[in-house]
C-alpha cells in the first residue's frame, strides 16, 4: 500500500512539473507563452487554496449548518463511547459484567421499542358482558373439574437452607403459602399442565399478576395428533398478586375462575400483547365489565376461540345477582359465550376437519393486534384479520358471537406445525417450526417460498427475542446427534451465522421461553429440570463466545424418588416400572431442588452448578415408566413489573413460580419512570372505560 501511494504522489507531482529546458531549446512562441503564464498562475491559486499554512486559512468562515452538523456528529461520537458497557471485571449479581452487559442493551431497547409497537385501548366493542358468564353449579361443573383432587407427595429443598424433610400433599385448586425469604409459589391444578400464559399488563401498572393454564382431565391421558378431539376442559385463570422483587405477594396463589368448554383439549393459548387491559375500578354500566384481557384458545376441534375476559372482581359481583341457592361450585366455574371462533375455510367451505387440530397460536405483536396466526396438523397456517368487516371472511352468529375465516393461508410444512412465532420488531416476518423437522423463515408479502428453511432436528417449540434476527429453538432428542441435543440460536439467514450451542440437554426439551428484558431463555425437559441461559449479544458472531456455561444455571430440579416404608431404613427402594398414575403415586415422592436466585456470586462452585454440569454429561433417562417430574411448559412474565418472574408446569400438575432476583435487577431500575406515566395517563379518569389520551 505504501508503495501504490509512492507511486500515486510521483504521478502528480510529475504531471504539474514543467519540461526541463534544453539547449537547442527554440523562443517559445508568443500564443504558447500566453497560455503557459495562464497556467501556471492557475497553477499557484490551487496551490495557495490546498495549502495547510493556517495564516492563509483566516478567511475560511464555516456555515452555521457545518457547525452544527459536527456539533452532532460529536454529541453521537461521546454519547456512543459513554455508552459502552464496561465489560470488566463483575457484575454486583456475581455475573461478569460481559454476561450482564446485553441484558442491560435488551431492556432500554425493550422499553423504547414497546413505546413504538404497543397500544394503550384496542378492541372497544369487546367489552365482557355478565349475561354471557353463566356460574354453574357442583353438579353442572363435576364433568369439567380434573380428575385428581390430591396433588402427588413433593417436598421443597432451597439452597442455603437447611431441609426439614416436610412432606406437602396439596388439594386441587389450593396453594401453598410463599415462601418468605426464596418467595417461590406453589400450587396444584389438578392434572398435566399443556398451556400456559401470563396475562399482559401496562408498564408501571403496580398491578396483580395473573396466569391462564389447561390441564389435562386425568393423569394418563394421551391424545393422537391425527383428527379431530371434541370433550369437555376446563381453562383455569390464577392470580398470583402483585409480584414484587424483594417482597413477592403477601398472599397465596388463588383460581381467580374458570371457563368450562366443551371444544376438546388445549394445545396453545396466547393474549393479546396490549390495549386490552384497564383499571379493575373501571366504572361500567351493568351488564359490562371491566376487562382483565382478551384470549386466544388453540382447542382439538380445530378452531381457535377467543374469549374477553372481566377481572375477577367485576365477575364476583356480578355472580352476587345470580340466584343464590347454594348450589353454586367452591371455586367461579362459568361458561362463557366466546367473543369469535376463528375457524380454518371459507363460508361456502368451511368444514374444520381438512385441516386437522390447531396446535400453535401467535398474536401479532404490533398495534392493532388485529392478525392471529395459527398453525394445524397438515401443515397449514392461517391468518384471521379479527377487524375485517368482509362479508367473506366474517359471519354474524345467531347468539351475537363472530365467525371468522382466514384472509390468508399457506402450507408451510409437510406435517404438522408445531409452533408459530411472530417478529417482534417487524410483523411482516414469521417463524414456523414443524414435525418435518424444519425451521422455515417467512416474508408474509412474498408467501411463495420461505426467506430461509432449515432442516436440523424435531422442534418443540420457539422463541423470538426481540433485539435478534433468529430463534431459540428447543428440540426432541430422537434425532438430534450425541452431545447436541439442547437448545439452540438458529440466525434466521440475514447475518449468516452458524447455529449457537446455548445449553445442552439430555431429554426433551418440551418447552421454551424467552424474556425480552433479561436477554434470557429459560426451558424445562423430561428430567425434571429447569434451566435458563443468559444470551450473548447475537447481534454479532457468537462464534467467540468464551465459557458458555457461565451463562446458564438451574433454576430447579426435580427428581422422583421412592418413598421409604416405616422400618426399612436399610433396604434400597427402587420406582416401580409402570405408566400408571395410581401406582407411581403411593410409591414415590417428588423433591425440588431450588437454588438461590438472589446472587450469582461464587456461582461455578456452588451446588446446584455442579449438580447441573454431571446431569448433562451423565443424566439417566427412564423411558419405561411414567415421567411424573417432567416440565411441559416455561413462561417468562412479559410485564415490567414481574419481568423478573418464571412460571413452570408439568406433569404432576403442580405449577412453580419463581422470582430471578438476581438477574431483574436492571430491569427494575426503569419502573419508578414507568409508574410515573402510567399514573398520569390513568389520575385523571380513574373511572374511565379506557386510559386518557
Amino acid at each position: 500500500a505504501l508503495l501504490y501511494l509512492q507511486e500515486l504522489a510521483e504521478e502528480l507531482t510529475s504531471v504539474y512539473q514543467p519540461p526541463a529546458p534544453t539547449e537547442g531549446a527554440q523562443e517559445p512562441e508568443p500564443e504558447l507563452e500566453r497560455i503557459q503564464k495562464k497556467r501556471r498562475s492557475r497553477r499557484r491559486k490551487e496551490e495557495e487554496t490546498d495549502s495547510d499554512d493556517p495564516a492563509r486559512d483566516a478567511d475560511f468562515v464555516p456555515s452555521k449548518e457545518v457547525l452544527l452538523q459536527a456539533e452532532e456528529e460529536e454529541g453521537i461520537c461521546s454519547c456512543a463511547q459513554r455508552s459502552k458497557p464496561q465489560c470488566r471485571g463483575l457484575a454486583p449479581n456475581g455475573f461478569h459484567n460481559s454476561i450482564m452487559a446485553p441484558v442491560e442493551k435488551c431492556s432500554s431497547l425493550t422499553c423504547s421499542l414497546r413505546d413504538q409497537k404497543y397500544s394503550q385501548w384496542e378492541f372497544p366493542d369487546w367489552i365482557p358482558l355478565a349475561h354471557k358468564w353463566t356460574c354453574l353449579s357442583e353438579s353442572e361443573a363435576a364433568p369439567y373439574l380434573p380428575a385428581e383432587e390430591k396433588s402427588p407427595l413433593f417436598s421443597i429443598q432451597r439452597e442455603g437452607i437447611e431441609d426439614d424433610g416436610v412432606l406437602y400433599r396439596v388439594n386441587r385448586f389450593n396453594s401453598l403459602q410463599p415462601h418468605e425469604e426464596r418467595l417461590d409459589v406453589s400450587f396444584f391444578v389438578g392434572g398435566p399442565v399443556w398451556a400456559m400464559e401470563w396475562c399482559p399488563s401496562p408498564e408501571g401498572s403496580a398491578a396483580s399478576q395473573y396466569v391462564a393454564l389447561y390441564c389435562h382431565g386425568s393423569m394418563e391421558e394421551t391424545h393422537s395428533v391425527a383428527g379431530l378431539h371434541g370433550g369437555p376442559a376446563l381453562l383455569q385463570l390464577w392470580g398470583l398478586g402483585t409480584l414484587q422483587q424483594e417482597q413477592g405477594s403477601a398472599d397465596k396463589a388463588g383460581l381467580a375462575y374458570a371457563i368450562a368448554a366443551d371444544h376438546g383439549c388445549v394445545w396453545d393459548m396466547k393474549f393479546c400483547p396490549s390495549g386490552a387491559w384497564e383499571l379493575p375500578t373501571t366504572a361500567r354500566k351493568h351488564p359490562q365489565m371491566s376487562r382483565l384481557g382478551l384470549l386466544a384458545v388453540a382447542f382439538s376441534d380445530g378452531k381457535v376461540v377467543l374469549y374477553s375476559l372481566p377481572h375477577p372482581g367485576a365477575l364476583q359481583r356480578s355472580k352476587r345477582t345470580q340466584v343464590k341457592d347454594g348450589s353454586f361450585h367452591n371455586h367461579v366455574i362459568c361458561k362463557v359465550q366466546c367473543i369469535a371462533t376463528l375457524q380454518v375455510g371459507s363460508i361456502q367451505a368451511g368444514n374444520a376437519s381438512e385441516c386437522g387440530q390447531c396446535f400453535s397460536l401467535s398474536w401479532m405483536p404490533s398495534k392493532p393486534h388485529h392478525h392471529v396466526a395459527g398453525g394445524f396438523y397438515d401443515g397449514t397456517v392461517a391468518i384471521w384479520n379479527l377487524l375485517t368487516k368482509s362479508l367473506l371472511q366474517c359471519v354474524r352468529q345467531p347468539d351475537g358471537s363472530l365467525k371468522l375465516y382466514p384472509f390468508r393461508c399457506f402450507l408451510a410444512h409437510d406435517h404438522a406445525v408445531r409452533s408459530i412465532e411472530w417478529c417482534k420488531a417487524d410483523s411482516n416476518f414469521l417463524v414456523t417450526a414443524g414435525s418435518d423437522r424444519k425451521i422455515k423463515f417467512w416474508d408474509l408479502r412474498r408467501l411463495y417460498e420461505p426467506i430461509n428453511s432449515i432442516k436440523r432436528f424435531l422442534s418443540t417449540e420457539v422463541a423470538w427475542l426481540l433485539p435478534y434476527n433468529g430463534v431459540t429453538v428447543a428440540q426432541d432428542n430422537c434425532y438430534a446427534s450425541y452431545g447436541l441435543c439442547g437448545i439452540h440460536y438458529i440466525d434466521a439467514g440475514y447475518l449468516g451465522f452458524k447455529a449457537y450451542f446455548v445449553a445442552p440437554r439430555k431429554g426433551t426439551v418440551w418447552s421454551i421461553s424467552g424474556s425480552d428484558w433479561l436477554n434470557t431463555v429459560a426451558a424445562g425437559d423430561i428430567t425434571g429440570e429447569l434451566v435458563a441461559a443468559v444470551l450473548p449479544d447475537l447481534a454479532v458472531n457468537p462464534l467467540n463466545v468464551k465459557r458458555s456455561s457461565d451463562r446458564r444455571f438451574p433454576v430447579y430440579k426435580a427428581d422422583l424418588l421412592p418413598c421409604s416404608p416405616a422400618g426399612s431404613e436399610g433396604g434400597e427402594q427402587v420406582l416401580p416400572k409402570t405408566r400408571l398414575y395410581s401406582e407411581m403415586v403411593t410409591k414415590s415422592y417428588i423433591r425440588f431442588r431450588d437454588t438461590d436466585l438472589r446472587s450469582f456470586k461464587n456461582f461455578p462452585s456452588r451446588e446446584p452448578m455442579r449438580r447441573m454440569h454431571t446431569q448433562e454429561a451423565k443424566a439417566e433417562l427412564s423411558l419405561d415408566r411414567l415421567q411424573l417430574e417432567s416440565l411441559h411448559k416455561v413462561r417468562f412474565s412479559p410485564n415490567l413489573d414481574s419481568h423478573g418472574w418464571l412460571v413452570s408446569g408439568g406433569q404432576a400438575g403442580i405449577v412453580r413460580a419463581h422470582c430471578l432476583a438476581g438477574l431483574a435487577s436492571v430491569g427494575y431500575q426503569l419502573l419508578p419512570e414507568r409508574r410515573a406515566r402510567f399514573s398520569s395517563l390513568y389520575r385523571d379518569k380513574p373511572g374511565s372505560p379506557s386510559p386518557a389520551e
